[in-house]
């Protein structure tokens, strides 16, 4: 009964425009902003690039397809999506239960990278991490890591936030706000650009992101761009399938999703533009990792006219590309419960962000008090990506495209992403079928033995 309450009452995006902004919400985040061109520029530019997109077409694209018709389909939560779509007396839910403690996880170390974002939007403010001394910079960065309060307050900061906005429902919250952030983010992200393209480093920036490097493309470069390919979608971790349950009937999904990859790929390649040739400007190394983005950005700012102001704009757009990837996380649990506990949403979201916060405290601590604290060799901040990075999403992501492709059948994939044959890409969804079953779930165990050291 709570169950079918649930789903009485259940909200949605409410227009194609919120369906994008969400769903792109989701799969940008901190990785666009640092990870991605520093990957790009360091594994070979333009032939890691094409190897990337080559794996998004084969691995990320087929899946997230897959998750968010399965959502759409099922109008449930991952649980109850494949419960009930899947062979009776057979446990396909448990993918869902993989995704929610993938989220879970993925949150408590997540938050703390945010964390430190929004920090720093204060200390530009202030000026206290501007110097053109990395020295300096770099302390400033250690302060706030090793400072248990600092740590744990900006935490929670995030968490209130994410919390908040989610309070306000699917349409009134996480659409409302992805609709205006999303076009704020490419705002910024062009302004920065611009102002980027006028420094004398301009040049080798460009080249560091754009011109090929075949020599530096081996078995290695190829395994980490089929990875970055599925971690970038925002896939196997219930994420999608949580979204998807939300997309109106007549939405494209094969368009929506190949839009938001285009400009998820976008959203990164401007962020390596924005970066990179002031990086070359002054000379520093184009470090990937909280190396870049707190200690060597705020000392090349400090060297560039209004640097105190564009800092302050870049941890902005900084927040806003965090934002949209933890209301995606934190919603897959708290639809979870709501739906299947029939929790009203306050009490799901207060659970949930209460789980969050205490797993969260041990990766806020892992750079002070909890320092010495190892598990498999790992602090509890390493632990908690590893296990979530390495093993989860591409179980979770194997066990989907297994599903869509040989469960739930092609007859009725096909008929799902075609709106009952209304959008004429019957063949499209046959070449994702064939993907889905033999080529996304190879490639993503190829990555995960690789990750885990086996390969």
């Amino acid at each position: 009964m709570a169950n079918s309450t649930a789903s009485a009452k259940r909200d949605g995006f409410s227009s194609a425009l919120g369906v994008l902004a969400a769903t792109l919400g989701s799969a940008v985040g901190l990785g666009n902003i640092w990870k991605f061109p520093a990957l790009t520029g360091s594994n070979g530019g333009a032939g890691f690039l094409l190897i990337y997109l080559c794996a998004t077409l084969v691995v990320g694209l087929p899946v997230m397809i897959a998750e968010l018709t399965l959502g759409r389909h099922a109008r449930a939560n991952p649980i109850a999506a494949l419960k009930r779509m899947g062979p009776p007396g057979r446990p396909w839910w448990l993918v869902g239960v993989i995704g929610m403690i993938a989220a879970f996880l993925i949150m408590a170390f997540y938050s703390e990278v945010v964390a430190w974002v929004f920090a720093y939007v204060w200390k530009g403010l202030e000026g206290s991490a501007l110097s053109s001394d990395p020295a300096v910079t770099q302390g400033a960065f250690t302060a706030l890591v090793s400072s248990p309060w600092q740590s744990l307050l900006w935490q929670w900061v995030v968490l209130l936030l994410i919390g908040g906005i989610l309070l306000k429902g699917v349409s009134g919250g996480i659409e409302a706000v992805t609709k205006r952030l999303m076009p704020l983010l490419f705002l910024l992200l062009t302004a920065l650009c611009l102002y980027s393209l006028t420094l004398d480093g301009a040049g080798a920036g460009l080249s560091f992101l754009f011109r090929p490097d075949f020599s530096k493309v081996d078995a290695t470069v190829v395994l980490t761009a089929v990875g970055l390919a599925f971690f970038k979608m925002s896939i196997g971790m219930g994420t999608m399938m949580t979204y998807g349950s939300y997309f109106r009937t007549e939405q494209n999904i094969p368009l929506t999703a190949g839009r938001v990859m285009c400009a998820d790929l976008a959203v990164s390649l401007l962020a390596g533009i924005a970066i990179f040739p002031a990086v070359f400007t002054f000379g520093f190394e184009p470090a990937a990792g909280p190396a870049l983005l707190f200690i060597t950005l705020p000392a090349v700012f400090a060297q560039l006219p209004f640097g105190q102001l564009l800092m302050v704009l870049f941890f902005v757009l900084t927040s806003i590309a965090a934002i949209g990837a933890m209301l995606s996380l934190l919603e897959v649990p708290v639809l979870i419960l709501h739906e299947r506990l029939g929790w009203p949403r306050h009490k799901a979201i207060g659970v949930c962000v209460a789980v969050v916060a205490v797993l969260g405290a041990a990766c806020a601590l892992s750079g002070s008090v909890l320092a010495g604290f190892l598990l498999f060799g790992r602090n509890m901040f390493e632990l908690m990506d590893f296990v979530s990075s390495n093993v989860l999403l591409p179980v979770g992501g194997i066990l989907v495209a297994l599903f869509a492709g040989w469960v739930w059948g092609k007859e009725s994939f096909t008929h799902a992403v075609s709106n009952a044959g209304e959008l004429g890409n019957t063949r499209l969804a046959r070449v994702l079928v064939v993907l889905l079953r033999y080529v996304s779930p190879v490639l993503i165990l190829i990555v995960m033995l690789h990750g885990l050291g086996v390969l």
